[in-house]
Order: C-alpha cells, then structure tokens, then sequence
C-alpha cells in the first residue's frame, strides 16, 4: 500500500529524512515513533504528495507519486483520510456540518445517504446528542473523537493520524486510543499512526518505525524487550520527558 525507497528529504540546506526505506501492507497497524522534530509529520506529508522528496521514490496504492499531477494526487488522495493533531474542525460549522463535509463535496450520495452515514457515525462514536454542537463547545478529547468520525466517514482504505494523544490528559487519551483500536476493528482500515507517546499504542498497533536524525532506527514488532535493546524505549521516553519539560508536543 505505501513503499518508501531511499526517500531523502532536505529543506532550506537541512536534511529532515536521509535514505529512509520501508514497505507497509493493505490492513497493518504501524507506528512511527520519535521525538518532535524527528520528520515523522513529514512521512505523513510526503505519503499524500503534499512534499515531494529530494531523492528517492515513494508509492502510493501501486502509484508513483512523483508521476502524478494535481488531478492524479486528489484522486488517490480520496482513497485516504487524515485526523490531524488538533483535529482541524471547522469552527463555524456544527459537529454534523464537519462530518458531511467531505461527503457532499466529493462523493455522489444523496442527501439521505450522507445523514444516514453521518448518523450512524457519530452515533457509533457516542456522539449523537451533539449533532447541532459547534466545535467551541466541545472537549479536547471529544473534538478528536468528531475528527475521527469525519476521517471515517468517507471509508478510506489508508488512514494517517497524527499525534492523536497530543495535549490530553491521560484518560481522555486512552480513550482516543481506544478508539483508534475500535475504528480498526469495525472498519479494516490500514492505519498509519504518528506519535512520540508509545506506551499508550502498545496494544494497539502490530508494527512500529522508530524515527531519529532522519533515519530509521528500528523496524519491527511492539516487542518492549526488543526496543530496549536497541535503546528505543529509553530514548523515547527521554525524549517525551524533554518534549514535556519545555512544552512541546
């Protein structure tokens, strides 16, 4: 579904990602794992087209990127959803509004099938009685929640989140993760999850890439035994608690 071959990224004389490799299959649960600044937001972008690599080739759904056009790009785009970091809600429409977006502009369903979807939804999420809410009036972790059912609605076959755990306390986080889980279970949904948090996904995912300078550093099973060895979990949590001490998530 996604093939990375010897991806370099470099902007303004740095290098974000130097000969970066990796294949992931149709239905994998995998995390990308390093601190801030580790140029795991930058897989996310370069995956959809929305960078292009300084070298290197990147596939996406058996389709070279690199030979593709805008009119090519927004139609494998369609193919997939993103949940961004702050869910990116659109603040003067209605919980409902947000969720139908993308149905009404890009795919052919009548009004009926888009509130059909949309209610099934939110209602799966336990989010029903707030259709006529505006995102001001919602919870940190319940804007997630409205950003996932969004994501969802469209029934992507390739879902990117970044950071979803970013900013909550620890209760409404594992929630999202919780979430997460569900999503991919009724769904099958390939997920592609970005986070420097991984103690919250252990469960959760069945693959991790560790990202650090630009590299990666390790490609394999959520196996603790196996991170510590290479020194992935410590560094990590090192890096969360630097990340946390200076307030950068």
């Amino acid at each position: 579904m996604i093939e990375f071959q010897n991806v370099t990224y470099c902007v303004g004389g740095k290098t974000i990602l130097s000969d970066v490799s990796f294949s992931i299959e149709r239905g994998e649960q995998t995390l990308f794992l390093g601190s801030s600044g580790a140029g795991k937001s930058t897989i996310l972008k370069l995956i959809l087209g929305l960078l292009k690599p300084t070298d290197g080739e990147i596939r996406l759904m058996n389709t070279d990127m690199a030979d593709l056009g805008e009119p090519g790009l927004c139609k494998v785009r369609r193919r997939c959803s993103i949940v961004f970091q702050e869910g990116a809600l659109f603040d003067s429409l209605t919980v409902k509004e947000n969720v139908s977006f993308f149905l009404i502009e890009y795919l052919k369903l009548s009004s009926a099938e888009i509130d059909n979807r949309v209610t099934d939804i939110l209602k799966y999420l336990g989010l029903d009685p707030y259709l006529d809410y505006y995102p001001s009036e919602l919870s940190g972790g319940m804007k997630r929640r409205v950003a996932f059912a969004r994501a969802i609605a469209t029934e992507p076959e390739l879902l990117l989140i970044d950071e979803p755990t970013a900013g909550l306390d620890p209760y409404n986080a594992n929630r999202v993760v919780e979430l997460i889980k569900n999503l991919q279970e009724k769904f099958h949904v390939t997920s592609l999850i970005v986070s420097h948090e991984l103690h919250y996904f252990l469960g959760t995912i069945n693959r991790i890439i560790a990202i650090g300078d630009g590299t990666v550093k390790y490609d394999g099973p959520p196996d603790t035994q196996l991170l510590q060895q290479k020194n992935i979990y410590e560094s990590n949590t090192h890096a969360i608690l630097e990340d946390n001490r200076y307030g950068v998530h």
